[in-house]
């Protein structure tokens, strides 16, 4: 199909942003994520700031560089309105906004710095820390490390930016359940981990933990595969575990966690594992939903989402 030019009316939704044009041209064959990027340009404003509607029926326009303007519905002449979230309350994501990748760095510190501090600390208070309680701060601090490793070099997100509220929700379940808690439940003289180290249960349960952050790596980097850096295109996931259950990672990191339950005999760290599944279940059960949305018959669907059998 033959390029064409065609020009756009921009109006504001909400409080307006500085230098928003009123109006816009591109050519037909530019893709939804170029329009995005010009109205940053202009603006001179973060793209991830942007939410794009039409003003025939104001269904969002999604930024991504496989959608044609010319597939959006949109018209020469047609009017397009731009919403700022960080300025708009009532937008989602709402108010100010941070770097996905920066929370997930500053979360995962938490637990990351806690356990070796505490475990050092409490070594020399109390006593000398046991075997298990040795091996629970090695692999927990690992377990930290490897996510960290992962946010760096790893992990492309689909949106550069969330609500900065979420900086300290997230962060207070990873540096009080999983850092503050656990240590001080671990490391404690009189803690279980403190005890005599049970083979039949410890090696297993190191084994699982090893399966876990391996499998948990894989399936990461089959979702990497999917996007381009700096796009936000979404992909069908294929490979190892991806054929069993929705979200292999998440599955992954189950077997992982129990792993290192195991191997701190600690209430806490049940705590934290219960309550990272049950939130790892919802996103797993948003996620088929979504691949069923966009992909409709292309993706075949899964029965579980993340639990073989069991969710």
């Amino acid at each position: 199909m033959a390029s064409k030019t065609l020009t756009f009316s921009v109006r504001p939704r909400g409080k307006p942003l500085n230098k928003l044009p009123e109006e816009l041209s591109l050519s037909s064959t530019s893709s939804s994520s170029d329009l995005y990027f010009q109205l940053a340009s202009s603006s001179k404003t973060s793209i991830h700031r942007l939410r794009i509607t039409k003003g025939s029926d104001g269904s969002f326009i999604p930024n991504t560089s496989s959608l044609p303007v010319s597939e959006t519905g949109l018209r020469d002449g047609s009017t397009i309105y731009v919403k700022d979230l960080a300025n708009d309350p009532s937008s989602s994501p709402p108010g100010p906004q941070i770097s996905w990748r920066l929370v997930f760095v500053l979360e995962y510190l938490g637990p990351l710095l806690i356990h070796p501090l505490l475990y050092l600390l409490l070594s020399s208070l109390e006593s000398s820390q046991s075997f298990l309680q040795t091996l629970s701060c090695i692999l927990i601090t690992l377990h930290f490390a490897k996510r960290e490793l992962e946010t760096l070099f790893v992990h492309r997100f689909s949106s550069a930016t969330m609500p900065l509220f979420n900086l300290f929700k997230n962060s207070a379940h990873y540096w009080l359940l999983a850092g503050l808690n656990i240590a001080i439940w671990t490391y404690r003289s009189n803690s279980p981990a403190a005890g005599a180290s049970n083979p039949w249960i410890t090696w297993p349960s190191v084994a699982l933990y090893v399966v876990g952050e391996l499998g948990n790596l894989n399936a990461h980097l089959i979702l990497r595969s999917l996007r381009s850096a700096g796009g936000n295109e979404r992909g069908i996931p294929h490979g190892f575990g991806y054929g069993l259950v929705t979200c292999p990672n998440y599955m992954f990191e189950t077997l992982a966690w129990i792993g290192i339950c195991g191997v701190t005999w600690s209430l806490a760290s049940i705590l934290f594992a219960v309550a990272a599944v049950a939130q790892m279940g919802v996103w797993a059960q948003k996620r088929e939903a979504r691949y069923r949305r966009e992909f409709g018959g292309k993706y075949q669907k899964k029965k579980s989402v993340m639990l073989p059998g069991l969710w």
